[in-house]
């Protein structure tokens, strides 16, 4: 009887410590929100061009672009960005090139839908230098 007394206390003693919580088992997914209420050029599309274009891939850098769109720089970027440049722009980032173009960032992960959405809105306003 005194073993079964005590492998029970111990079965008790054991179970106790096993305390999960609910929002440590199952915590609330992360939702971010992509705000292209205003886009600026400064803020908003530089660091992306930098980030997928010019310094990660060098393909699109300037005197350096091995692509021969130079997408380093504001200027850059309208010498090549007029209509409908604008309407390929657009598609090979979405990944649907036209033409024999590729989908960009070539040899890189797609870029992220919110940039996306943030080249397209500032493509589709014109493409402001703001």
């Amino acid at each position: 009887m005194k073993k079964i007394l005590i492998a029970a206390l111990s079965i008790l003693a054991l179970n106790s410590c096993y305390n999960d919580k609910y929002d440590k088992l199952y915590p609330t997914p992360v939702t971010t929100t992509c705000d292209t209420s205003t886009i600026s050029y400064a803020r908003d599309i530089v660091p992306i061009l930098t980030a997928n274009c010019t310094i990660n891939s060098s393909c699109h850098l300037g005197g350096a672009s091995t692509s021969g769109y130079d997408m380093s720089t504001y200027d850059g970027i309208m010498a090549n960005a007029a209509y409908p440049t604008q309407e390929v722009l657009i598609n090979d980032i979405n990944g649907t090139p036209v033409s024999r173009r590729h989908a960009m960032p070539k040899g890189l992960p797609k870029i992220a839908s919110c940039d996306i959405n943030k080249l397209t809105k500032w493509v589709n306003a014109g493409t402001p230098n703001n």
